[in-house]
């Protein structure tokens, strides 16, 4: 039993040890001028371009959103057979277009061909009201030059850190790199990306929110040093809501941005506001420019 208590003591004086250790040098999350303008306001980040409203990642929900006055855009992006970054989510082109097959077994000028708002309905299918109107897969180097002045959110959604480092040469390239957020839900792509693209800012994967969330339930987020600056999670795993206002003081505590996704109905939004998170990303930002007061004609 003595032997055993002391194995315990100097585990416990080990690990309090380095906890020290760590809360001693933990630094909290670099700013940048990405997060520059908010001045504290709640951001309304349109996902796919806000997706219950007009065909999503299109060119025409990202001008939609952006005369309503969102703050963000959210996107996400895939590489063609020819190596080109294109805003779509899914790995086909099945639901959300006239088209058959994987993006990356397609060429440019095949994806071109398809009409991207062929399978959007606000109805439930009963009208397609934007089908055979030429909207088309928006290339990502198109958003950036229609938008340069607008912030966006841009997630890598296959595990290729290769494309981490292509998308990091447009951005430069394009002079965005105090307009773009970007996440993925790949470790690797996240450390291809940082690695190649130090001065843009990114959000936690999910190995990192994970840890983040687990050291706010029991006080010790601040030995964490984040490499990112943005911490975007969902609101709620089934009955289970993740955000709360601990889990906000923890984010604020470590200099990051905590946005929630993906929110479309009021009652939930006006939860979200009263927490105190920095960001709503939603398929309806009509409704939470609504709640805001904010919305633009």
């Amino acid at each position: 039993m003595r032997i055993l208590l002391r194995s315990v003591l100097a585990i416990a004086v080990a690990g309090g040890a380095v906890l020290g250790w760590l809360f001693l040098h933990a630094q909290p999350a670099r700013g940048g001028p990405y997060f520059a303008s908010e001045n504290g306001k709640l951001q309304v980040i349109a996902h796919r371009g806000g997706a219950g409203l007009r065909p999503e990642n299109t060119l025409a929900a990202f001008e939609h959103a952006h005369a309503m006055g969102v703050d963000m855009l959210e996107m996400d992006v895939r590489a063609t057979a020819d190596g080109v970054l294109v805003v779509l989510h899914d790995a086909t082109v099945d639901r959300t277009t006239d088209g058959h097959g994987r993006v990356d077994a397609l060429a440019l000028a095949e994806l071109k061909a398809l009409d991207a708002a062929y399978h959007w309905s606000a109805d439930g299918g009963r009208s397609y009201p934007y089908r055979a109107r030429g909207i088309r897969v928006p290339t990502l180097a198109e958003v950036f030059a229609r938008f340069p002045r607008t912030r966006m959110v841009v997630e890598i959604k296959p595990a290729q850190p290769a494309l981490a480092r292509t998308l990091c040469a447009l951005i430069r390239s394009a002079r965005m790199a105090s307009r773009v957020l970007v996440a993925s839900m790949h470790p690797a792509n996240l450390d291809a990306f940082r690695s190649a693209c130090p001065e843009v800012v990114t959000s936690m994967g999910p190995e990192e929110a994970r840890l983040f969330y687990i050291a706010s339930l029991v006080r010790l987020s601040a030995v964490l040093s984040p490499d990112a600056q943005a911490l975007q999670i969902p609101y709620a795993l089934g009955e289970r809501v993740l955000a709360t206002a601990q889990l906000v003081g923890a984010a604020h505590a470590r200099n990051l941005k905590l946005h929630v996704w993906t929110l479309n109905d009021e009652a939930r939004m006006r939860r979200a506001l009263a927490l105190g998170v920095d960001g709503i990303m939603t398929d309806r930002p009509d409704l939470l420019l609504g709640l805001l007061g904010t919305r633009k004609r």
